[in-house]
């Protein structure tokens, strides 16, 4: 349970950070970087699931790059769910589900 916690936490601090250095990529408050986090979760594992496995001979002939479209396509629709958390474009939808998926790796790695 502790862990789970640790990891919500830190994957909202992730979305704060990611906040700071794309352009476009919005989340207006530490409670709005919780929620995000919380619904980016559920939205990854279900609609997100989904599509992945939909698409997965596109994944292995793009060699895992369509993954980042799907995680963009996924942040964006986060943010139509979630008020304050704002990704403005399929740009920093892109660069903010690399940089993010970046952070969650090494979260994982640390924890």
């Amino acid at each position: 349970m502790v862990r789970l916690l640790a990891h919500w936490i830190l994957s909202a601090l992730c979305l704060l950070l990611v906040s700071r250095f794309v352009p476009g990529f919005v989340v207006s408050s530490f409670g709005t970087a919780l929620i995000a986090a919380v619904v980016i979760g559920l939205v990854n594992g279900t609609l997100g699931l989904l599509l992945k496995l939909i698409s997965l001979p596109l994944i292995l002939i793009t060699f895992g790059l369509f993954w980042l479209v799907i995680n963009a396509l996924m942040l964006e629709f986060a943010s139509l769910l979630v008020p304050g958390f704002v990704v403005r474009g399929f740009g920093a939808a892109f660069w903010g589900a690399l940089i993010l998926s970046l952070l969650n790796f090494a979260v994982r790695a640390v924890l």
